[in-house]
C-alpha cells in the first residue's frame, strides 16, 4: 500500500490504514462514463478503490465536453470507456481499472455485476436505471443512484443489505423522463451529484457515516437549498432471477431499431406510420406527409387512433423514449413497430440535407 499517496485520508480516524484495505479491497462498477460517471471515476480512483470498471459503449463528442471534464478536445470520436480508463490510471498506476466497451443488457448485467461489491448508476437513461435495479435484485448487490434535470439532482442507494429499491421509490416505468440531450444541463449539476455518489461509496466502503438508504437527497443547484425524503421498501415489485428472465427477454425482442436513413427510405408507403412520441412543444419540428404526434404520457389512451396493422415507426428526441412507446405498442397487439435510432435529431439532420440539395 502507498501509504504516502493516501496519507491525507488515512489520518483520519475514522479511515486509518483499516480503513485504507477496506477501499483497496473494493470493486466498483460505473455504469455510464458521460457527466456523473467522469465525476466519480477520478474521486474513486485517486482514493485508492482497488478495481474499478466503467462500461459505455459511447464515443466522446464535441458536445460533451462541457460537462465530461476527464476529455480532451484531441480525443473527440474516442471510446469514452477507454479513455477514462486512461486518464484514472495515470492519476492512480496503484489500481485496476476495466474498460468495458459495450452497452449494459440483460444479457451482460447479471455476470457483470456478480464480479463487482457496488454499482454506481452513472445513466441518463430510464430504461438503464430499472435494468441496473433489477440486476442488483438479482445479484444482492448495492447500487448508489444519481439523476440530474437542469438545475436539480438527485442521489439515493438502493438495494443496500436488503433495504428499499429503486423499483420502491419509483414503480411506474410508463414515465416521460428526459435525459440532458433532451432538457439540457450545467456541467457544475452533474459534478455536483457525482462527487455526491463518489461519496456514497466511499462511506459503504469504509462503513462510516449514515448512508442514503432509504433515502432520497434532492439538491437544487439555483439556490443550494437540499431535502431528504424517507422511503420504504415494498414488496409490490420483487425482482428474482424468473422474474427478470421473464420481464427482459420479452422487452428486448420488442425493442427493435431501424436507422432514420432506412425509415425514411419507406416514408412514402401508405403503410407506414411515422409516430412523434415527444411533447408537442419540442424541436426540431419533423414534418411527414404520413406523420403523427402522440406524446409518450398519453400513448396508451391513445391507441385507438392507430391502425393496428400499420409500419409504425415511432421517435422521439434522440431515441431513448421511443423504445418506451415501441414497448408499450408490442405489449398491445401492435408488432409492427420499431423505434428510429438517433430520433428527430437524425431525421432532421437527413431531411436538412435532402432539401439543401434539392435546392
Amino acid at each position: 500500500m502507498e501509504t504516502a499517496r493516501y496519507n491525507r485520508q488515512i489520518i483520519l480516524p475514522e479511515v486509518g490504514i483499516n480503513g485504507q484495505q477496506k477501499l483497496q479491497q473494493a470493486k466498483v462498477l460505473i455504469i455510464g462514463a458521460g457527466g456523473l460517471g467522469a465525476a466519480v471515476l477520478p474521486y474513486l480512483a485517486a482514493a485508492g478503490i482497488g478495481e474499478i470498471g466503467i462500461i459505455d459503449d459511447d464515443r466522446i463528442e464535441v458536445s460533451n465536453l462541457q460537462r465530461q471534464v476527464i476529455y480532451k478536445s484531441s480525443s473527440v470520436g474516442k471510446s469514452k470507456v477507454l479513455e477514462a480508463a486512461a486518464m484514472a490510471l495515470e492519476l492512480n498506476p496503484s489500481i485496476k481499472i476495466n474498460a468495458i466497451t459495450e452497452k449494459l443488457d440483460s444479457k451482460n448485467a447479471i455476470s457483470l455485476f456478480e464480479l463487482y461489491d457496488i454499482m454506481v448508476d452513472a445513466t441518463d437513461n430510464l430504461n438503464t436505471k430499472y435494468l441496473i435495479n433489477d440486476a442488483c435484485c438479482v445479484t444482492n448487490k448495492p447500487f448508489v443512484y444519481g439523476s440530474i434535470y437542469k438545475f436539480e439532482g438527485q442521489v439515493s442507494i438502493f438495494n443496500y443489505e436488503n433495504g428499499p429499491t429503486y423499483r420502491c421509490l419509483f414503480p411506474e416505468e410508463a414515465n416521460d423522463v428526459r435525459n440532458c440531450n433532451d432538457a439540457g444541463v450545467m456541467g457544475i449539476s452533474v459534478g455536483i451529484i457525482g462527487m455526491f455518489q463518489a461519496n456514497e461509496v466511499l462511506k459503504m466502503v469504509l462503513g462510516i457515516g449514515e448512508l442514503l438508504s432509504g433515502k432520497l437527497l434532492v439538491y437544487n443547484m439555483l439556490n443550494n437549498e437540499q431535502q431528504k425524503y424517507d422511503f420504504s421498501k415494498t414488496d409490490t415489485n420483487t425482482i428474482d432471477t424468473v422474474a427478470f428472465e421473464n420481464k427482459y427477454t420479452s422487452v428486448e425482442s420488442a425493442t427493435i431499431e431501424i436507422s432514420a436513413t432506412l425509415a425514411l427510405e419507406q416514408m412514402h408507403h401508405p403503410e407506414v406510420l411515422f409516430l412523434d412520441v415527444r411533447n408537442s412543444e419540442e424541436y426540431p419540428k419533423i414534418t411527414i406527409k404520413n406523420g403523427l404526434q402522440i406524446s409518450l404520457d398519453r400513448l396508451e389512451s391513445a391507441l385507438h387512433q392507430l391502425d393496428i396493422n400499420a409500419e409504425l415507426f415511432v421517435f422521439c428526441q434522440s431515441g431513448i423514449r421511443s423504445k418506451k412507446a415501441v414497448e408499450i405498442l408490442v405489449k398491445n397487439n401492435f408488432t409492427n413497430a420499431k423505434s428510429i435510432a438517433g430520433g428527430a435529431k437524425a431525421l432532421n439532420e437527413i431531411l436538412h440535407k435532402e432539401t439543401v440539395s434539392v435546392s
